[in-house]
């Protein structure tokens, strides 16, 4: 699909790699809904861009974005799921002071799949409708794309028990999705970062970034760009279906 007129939705697009993508679409002449929960930063954005508050984990919240957005774009092609949060921990660990064991909190854990997992989930169910709804799909023919933004980590990584199960997930999916809706002509495919400059990630200390660099082949932390690359390339090419792609520089954990 070309960039050029192309309607998509970017959530999280308040920050980091959600407001690049933003940003460069409509730079790319797409026109561009972008949705956060920040609407501060999210005003930020050109007025190029057509914004509104979108909480991803609220069903009715999407239902209602979707609609909007469609309305506004004149229908709908793309959904890029980029909105996400961390709340990393242990599944169990004990306290060096105290000697007391403590265990991943079940509210951290809901709030991650809520946002991460189930909110793109809800997000790609209401776009594919909405692009369903539609019709005019010929065979052969890409109608729509959902891009997922996974990560590295899916493949599991010490504290994020939370955040791998959802990543593995839209992976996942990308493949399930690819093959449901290939009747209306909508791809599915996902992206994983490896680790990225942006605000989630800027407050690590530094011995732990030094760490995460000496692991990475090309001695760099990713940068929005480095992804956005790859977004392009997942909404460009019609035949990239129902994978993941890794962008991460060669980090190996």
């Amino acid at each position: 699909m070309k960039l050029s007129g192309l309607r998509v939705i970017v959530t999280g697009a308040a920050s980091g790699m959600g407001a690049h993508f933003a940003r460069r679409l409509a730079d790319a002449g797409a026109k561009v809904a972008a949705g956060d929960v920040n609407e501060g930063m999210l005003a930020e954005l050109p007025d190029t861009i057509f914004r509104r508050r979108l909480d991803v984990s609220n069903e009715a919240d999407c239902k209602s974005f979707v609609s909007w957005a469609a309305e506004t774009l004149g229908g709908l092609d793309a959904v890029v799921n980029n909105a996400g949060i961390l709340r990393d921990g242990l599944l169990v660990k004990k306290d060096r002071e105290t000697g007391a064991i403590k265990t991943l909190g079940l509210d951290d854990w809901n709030a991650v799949v809520a946002v991460n997992l189930t909110g793109a989930t809800l997000m790609a169910r209401e776009v594919a409708a909405e692009i369903a709804r539609e019709g005019g799909h010929t065979p052969g023919e890409t109608r729509g794309v959902i891009v997922n933004i996974s990560s590295i980590s899916r493949h599991g990584n010490r504290g994020q028990s939370n955040y791998v199960a959802a990543k593995a997930a839209l992976a996942a999916n990308a493949v399930t999705w690819a093959r449901e809706l290939a009747p209306f002509g909508i791809r599915a495919c996902a992206i994983a970062p490896g680790m990225v400059e942006t605000p989630m990630t800027k407050g690590m200390p530094q011995k732990a970034r030094d760490a995460i660099v000496g692991q990475i082949p090309v001695a760099r932390i990713g940068v929005p760009e480095d992804i956005w690359q790859a977004v392009r390339f997942a909404l460009e090419c019609d035949y990239f279906n129902a994978r993941t792609v890794d962008v991460d520089g060669g980090h190996s954990f």
